[in-house]
């Protein structure tokens, strides 16, 4: 499947001649520039609509299918009972905007952040770095409290399914906070009200997009990784692909242990920039772990959660650091996730985000392996993923 397919599958349209015949568009079954700006609604999920004589809420919601609680979230400053015409209004569409059938790309990312910053404009979208070949890393916050906690996912590339998997919890939170509702039995006002919620969803959206097709055969960084593949020919390309595109493993790119890791797997025989586990030259010599520290720094969260693959474990410790209360905290988390709280083996210990945050800040930081099977895990796994870790996501928020 691919956008145009998933557009079509949300609008009911059989073939894209048959959506361009329903838009009133030369049926030609070839995506032009006018077709896609059609599609595009199906993407975001909302549509951008003027007010015409005899429009209500409640005529507009039974028209696209959506509620009326969508439409006042999605327009905060307009007054239903005064609606004019020729009014701008943002029309949330009756779907899911997360999709579950699609292998996630930085493209489909920056889409499902573009629908659910409109959906819900109490979400703030904003780049925090830029990688090597140009994309931008873009970071979400929702919340009003004094306390932050940080989410993050796919440090590696074929751990991708994480990316929806963060994006899902923010979808479900969103409309949570926006209906007044529940999510895993808490308030998710109450949550909103206490803690502000930061995501970074996709740390390595040039190694993603190598993943999951969104990066073009033939372009410099898809030519740069075929040929950094070729220092370990051992690993699947590119589904074995864990680094960024410049060959660098950048969960193994901070400064807690650095040298420790380098001297790990450099016994190991990665002393190269190739798709897996090289170090780099120095701490931080990457775009994408420089950006994370300086968010984290920022910041500065009372909680850090990094969701990785796989294993169903739960990484609590800094060699023998323990924060105060980061033991209790992951016993929670694996209480209600049914995963093991365990130490992290020692040549894997070292030189991650979990464990620079532990070393920097001494507050509670995991690393949560999700799923089970080999990397990249498929999208079938993601709904029974959900389920397990969902506790741990709420639990951070209201317990972190």
């Amino acid at each position: 499947m691919d956008l145009i397919e998933l557009a079509l599958g949300r609008a009911g349209a059989p073939s894209l001649a048959e959506f361009q015949r329903q838009a009133g568009l030369v049926p030609t079954g070839t995506a032009d520039a006018l077709t896609w700006e059609a599609l595009l609604p199906w993407l975001l999920g909302y549509l951008n609509y003027r007010v015409v004589p005899g429009d209500n809420y409640e005529r507009l919601a039974a028209r696209f299918g959506t509620t009326v609680r969508a439409i006042i979230t999605a327009n905060p400053n307009q007054d239903p009972l005064r609606l004019q015409v020729g009014q701008l209004l943002t029309l949330p569409l009756g779907f899911s905007l997360v999709p579950s059938n699609l292998p996630m790309t930085w493209e489909l990312l920056r889409l499902c952040l573009r629908g659910l910053s409109a959906r819900y404009p109490f979400l703030t979208v904003r780049d925090v770095g830029e990688t090597y070949y140009g994309r931008k890393i873009p970071q979400i916050a929702v919340g009003l409290g004094q306390r932050r906690v940080l989410y993050n996912a796919a440090h590696h590339a074929n751990e991708w399914i994480t990316v929806p998997l963060l994006l899902r919890f923010l979808e479900q939170y969103a409309k949570a906070i926006s209906e007044n509702g529940t999510i895993f039995g808490y308030s998710a006002q109450a949550l909103y009200q206490r803690v502000v919620l930061h995501l970074v969803p996709m740390v390595n959206p040039d190694g993603v997009d190598l993943v999951t097709g969104g990066l073009a055969e033939g372009s410099p960084g898809y030519e740069n990784a075929v040929r950094l593949a070729e220092n370990d020919p051992n690993v699947p390309f590119p589904d074995g692909w864990k680094a960024n595109l410049r060959g660098v493993d950048l969960n193994l790119n901070y400064p807690a242990g650095w040298e420790q890791a380098r001297e790990i797997k450099f016994a190991q025989g990665y002393t190269r920039p190739g798709p897996r586990d090289y170090v780099g030259t120095a701490p931080l010599d990457q775009p994408e772990s420089a950006a994370m520290a300086a968010l984290t720094e920022r910041l500065r969260p009372s909680l850090t959660l990094s969701f990785h693959t796989q294993g169903e474990v739960i990484y609590w410790k800094f060699g023998s650091l323990e924060p105060d209360g980061a033991r209790e905290l992951g016993e929670d988390f694996a209480a209600v996730s049914g995963y093991t709280l365990e130490d992290v083996p020692f040549a894997s210990g070292f030189a991650g985000y979990k464990d620079w945050f532990i070393l920097k800040f001494d507050r509670p930081g995991y690393t949560v392996e999700v799923g089970t099977g080999t990397n990249p895990l498929p999208l079938s796994q993601l709904e029974a993923i959900y389920e397990k870790v969902i506790g741990i996501l709420v639990l951070g928020l209201a317990k972190g």
